[in-house]
């Protein structure tokens, strides 16, 4: 058994012991009633569990948690789906993914919003060109598996979040 303290959406969870090999995912799932995390493939290739983990220095990157320890995640500040939303108001990529249809089944949405979040957060600090945005779109949800093959409309409504605030997520043209 080990003692995790953790951050969670903003709140403070903990300190409470777990076992050494329980899965964050089953943390969130089944110890904190979190389910929009969900268990995919049991072995970090879907990406359908992958979570934000929040950095010291204002960064951050996805996480699987089917394979990750609980106790990998002490002290850390993560964020999962049901974080996205504020005072009841969907983000805007939540809103893209629902204007898009960004999802059939909606297994993988929480992987691929999370990995659009953290995209959207890096263009912010570091902007691309407009001829680099397909790809850069393309390279960051690499790696979410959708069974339904939702690929192309989870990029597109990326896509139409970052062009409808450009000038905060693309580098200004002359």
């Amino acid at each position: 058994m080990t003692t995790l303290s953790l951050t969670i959406n903003g709140r403070k969870h903990g300190p409470v012991d777990v076992r050494d090999d329980l899965s964050m995912n089953d943390f969130l799932r089944e110890m904190l009633g979190m389910t929009g995390t969900k268990f995919g493939c049991g072995a970090a290739q879907c990406l359908s569990c992958a979570i934000i983990v929040d950095e010291p220095d204002g960064t951050s990157y996805t996480s699987p948690t089917c394979i990750a320890p609980a106790v990998n995640f002490d002290g850390k500040s993560i964020r999962t789906v049901e974080g996205h939303a504020k005072d009841g108001q969907l983000s805007a990529l939540q809103q893209a993914f629902i204007d898009h249809f960004a999802f059939q089944c909606g297994y993988c949405t929480a992987g691929f919003l999370g990995e659009g979040q953290v995209l959207l957060e890096r263009l912010a600090r570091a902007p691309v060109a407009r001829e680099a945005l397909e790809q850069t779109i393309a390279d960051a949800l690499d790696g979410h598996l959708c069974r339904c093959t939702g690929y192309i409309r989870y990029h597109e409504a990326v896509r139409d979040v970052i062009l409808a605030d450009s000038s905060r997520y693309l580098v200004a043209t002359k």
